[in-house]
């Protein structure tokens, strides 16, 4: 059994008025109240309307239904976190570059807020929430970007079925990218540190997910299978990220249920425990620590080095430290 991680509880007063809130959301194939059209969606933050956000931080929905998704391959950081009924939902970052689509666009989560607050004022796209949560989004440090009818960065695509249909153009919340300096998420790049054991796949289990990492040596990169089929997206092919961290964190059910009856669960972000970081073909036990919701999370080795990760795109999946 790993050892629990341990959250900070001297936060700031947002990070607590977060944690004390849940998010009742979708991430089933049926519908939920975070996807109910009839919900009020925030307002932009008025000192951010119009203004350019350092990194746009997207939900995507991963039910079997939504794949293959767009986009994914062009995130520098994609966020893979528990969500109702032991499924999952994907959190893509974008600061290097943006791709003309991503999707599909599915509801925020509670823990969202926490982890968004380590960059400068984010934009999230999303697609709905539990109502309760709205007024937290609203009053959060980002720019808030749900479907409106005056925005048009949203599309249907009418050849899927709904809920998974609905996607975002980047390119019309953000006139360009932000550049790599506003990746504040703590990580550090550089060679590989010593030790570590050759792994040639990983896999991380969900009660009704899973994901498996299979190195390949010839792309220097370890390719995606979820629930075990080889995931691809529509636009660049199979998802393969230089490095994947499995960072092991409390996850703990909030007060607020889905449609279903299920307990929305809300990832602890902030605090340290255990880790696994696979690159170069080899993985690596270390820690994770972040000190604040403000702060980034840093990676060490077990003697405390630095833990460096490999240039490219990195997966961040969060399962529980129980």
């Amino acid at each position: 059994m790993r050892r629990r991680t341990h959250r900070r509880r001297g936060g700031a007063v947002l990070a607590a008025a977060v944690a004390a809130v849940s998010l009742a959301a979708g991430c089933t194939a049926g519908p939920g109240p975070d996807d109910d059209p009839r919900a009020p969606e925030p307002k932009p933050s008025r000192s951010a309307a119009g203004a350019s956000a350092p990194v746009l931080a997207v939900k995507v929905d991963n039910v079997p239904a939504a794949r293959p998704q767009t986009g994914l391959g062009a995130a520098d950081l994609v966020y893979v976190e528990p969500v109702e009924g032991g499924l999952s939902r994907l959190m893509a970052v974008y600061a290097t570059g943006l791709p003309e689509s991503v999707g599909p666009v599915r509801s925020a989560r509670e823990s969202d807020l926490e982890l968004l607050r380590q960059f400068d004022r984010p934009t999230l796209a999303f697609s709905g929430a539990q109502r309760r949560l709205l007024p937290l989004i609203d009053d959060a440090p980002l720019r808030a970007e749900p479907p409106g009818e005056d925005s048009g960065a949203y599309v249907r695509d009418e050849d899927r079925p709904a809920p998974h249909n609905l996607y975002v153009r980047p390119g019309r919340l953000l006139p360009e990218p932000a550049g790599r300096a506003a990746l504040t998420t703590g990580f550090h790049y550089g060679d590989a540190p010593g030790g570590g054991r050759a792994e040639a796949s990983h896999t991380v289990r969900y009660p009704s997910a899973s994901f498996t990492f299979t190195w390949s040596a010839s792309r220097d990169r370890w390719l995606v299978s979820m629930d075990g089929t080889p995931a691809r997206t529509t636009d660049g092919g199979r998802l393969a990220p230089a490095t994947v961290v499995v960072q092991h964190v409390d996850v703990r059910d909030s007060e607020l249920r889905d449609s279903r009856g299920n307990h929305s669960p809300y990832v602890e972000s902030v605090g340290s425990g255990e880790a696994e970081v696979l690159r170069d073909g080899r993985a690596y036990d270390g820690r994770w620590k972040r000190g604040a919701a403000s702060d980034g999370t840093s990676l060490t080795t077990g003697d405390g080095a630095p833990l460096d990760l490999a240039e490219g795109q990195v997966w961040v999946v969060f399962v529980d430290a129980t």
